[in-house]
């Protein structure tokens, strides 16, 4: 029996059956036309695992007349490099070398520097595939001369075509017939993330653990597709982009008051296993995106984070739950850590010298001093415990770095000390 992993016996051989990426490769766009034009220049392809990176990048490499050399930033050493560079300008390599450098990632500093002198002279057509993003991962100088194109997850109803053609292969394959339950394609399509080497997976998985039924055919059931892929769309690793896109997406999400999309993407933070990194945006927006609109948010969030992480998952949902709905339903203000930000420019910047006199902590005037001295005044002496006093160094002693935030708590607090101070 042919040994060969479904990912691999489905992939497409033309860019036509390439499953996704139509924002790239449906007719006009500019990939494709790239690719059409038979004049390859250096381009990096960055998005999830996946999504057909290397199949597009192998597609390319069939339709040019240059010899064709794949590495892996994993497992590929400098000497590999340079195995690759001792085949210019010799008849192994009459038309140049497109290089497929899988996982650039992973290749140091001076292992991209390598390349780049045979880049810039055209010797070397590199096509580079990375999920992580490129900007922080590849070196400036590779990245100034290639082009990236981002790809993306592939939308469902994109993928069941795929997992149809997959399925029809193992049929022909195995000599085998399948009977499917409704809605055992889309719900392997859904499961998936947006994957679709993870799909044909999931899919090859299902005629393994199929059952004969009285027909003599397999019968694929919609349950055993729900547990195969029931924790497949959890895809992103701790260091990965996926990761801190789907934290981004909680906070703003919290931010922006939608209680439903912050209740998503905790979901797919937890089923994730992210316990910590979710309580710790949570904490964070509490106090930055709430902040003194609600001050009493804090502790209540602080005790939901202290339960969740006590209590350990799956329970760990339902305080967090009540925590992430709390900070949608808030008012929202940042009035505090924007004032801060404002006071921190001005240290960087150089200002805000010394103290004021009454508020150093020391009483001994050198004999230089001619009105010795510290005059500081307690404001508990004072009427509704405020005197007007200097607090501020002399240089910014007028500086205004907090704006009071439009709502109730802060307007009146704004009230009780505009009535007080003047």
């Amino acid at each position: 029996m042919d040994k060969t992993p479904l990912a691999n016996a489905v992939r497409p051989q033309s860019i036509d059956e390439v499953v996704g990426q139509r924002h790239l490769l449906a007719p006009g766009k500019p990939l494709r036309r790239i690719i059409e034009s038979g004049e390859i220049r250096n381009m990096i392809f960055y998005g999830p695992s996946g999504v057909g990176k290397t199949t597009v990048a192998e597609i390319i490499a069939q339709n040019t007349g240059m010899k064709l050399h794949k590495l892996n930033g994993t497992s590929a050493s400098t000497s590999d490099i340079k195995a690759v560079i001792g085949e210019l300008d010799t008849l192994a390599a009459p038309n140049g070398i497109l290089l497929y450098l899988d996982e650039i990632q992973y290749f140091n500093k001076k292992q991209q520097q390598t390349l780049l002198e045979h880049i810039e002279k055209g010797g070397i057509t590199l096509i580079a595939s990375t999920t992580e993003n490129p900007y922080f991962y590849v070196y400036n100088a590779i990245l100034s001369r290639s082009t990236v194109f981002e790809f993306k997850s592939v939308e469902p109803e994109e993928l069941i075509p795929a997992i149809e053609r997959a399925f029809k292969i193992c049929e022909n394959q195995r000599h085998e017939h399948y009977v499917f339950e409704p809605g055992v394609l889309r719900c392997i399509a859904l499961s998936c993330g947006g994957d679709v080497r993870k799909a044909l997976n999931a899919a090859e998985l299902c005629i393994l653990c199929a059952q004969i039924n009285a027909d003599g055919d397999k019968l694929i059931t919609k349950q055993s597709a729900q547990e195969l892929t029931q924790k497949s769309n959890m895809k992103f690793d701790r260091d990965g982009d996926d990761f801190y896109d789907a934290l981004s997406a909680f906070q703003k999400s919290m931010r922006g008051s939608d209680p439903d999309a912050a209740l998503h993407y905790l979901a797919r933070l937890l089923e994730g296993g992210a316990l910590p990194s979710a309580c710790r945006r949570l904490m964070v927006c509490a106090a930055e995106d709430v902040g003194l609109a609600y001050p009493m948010i804090i502790p209540i969030v602080k005790a939901a984070v202290d339960t969740a992480l006590m209590v350990g998952l799956p329970e760990a949902r339902i305080p967090l739950a009540d925590a992430v709905v709390l900070v949608c339903n808030s008012p929202k203000s940042n009035s505090a850590y924007l004032a801060y930000d404002a006071a921190s420019e001005d240290i960087r910047s150089g200002k805000g010298n010394g103290y004021p006199r009454q508020l150093q902590n020391k009483h001994f005037d050198g004999e230089d001093n001619d009105n010795k001295g510290q005059f500081y005044q307690y404001p508990h002496d004072f009427e509704n415990h405020w005197v007007k006093q200097q607090y501020l160094p002399d240089d910014i002693a007028h500086a205004k770095y907090y704006t009071y935030g439009a709502n109730k708590n802060e307007q009146a607090a704004k009230d009780y000390w505009e009535k007080i101070k003047k």
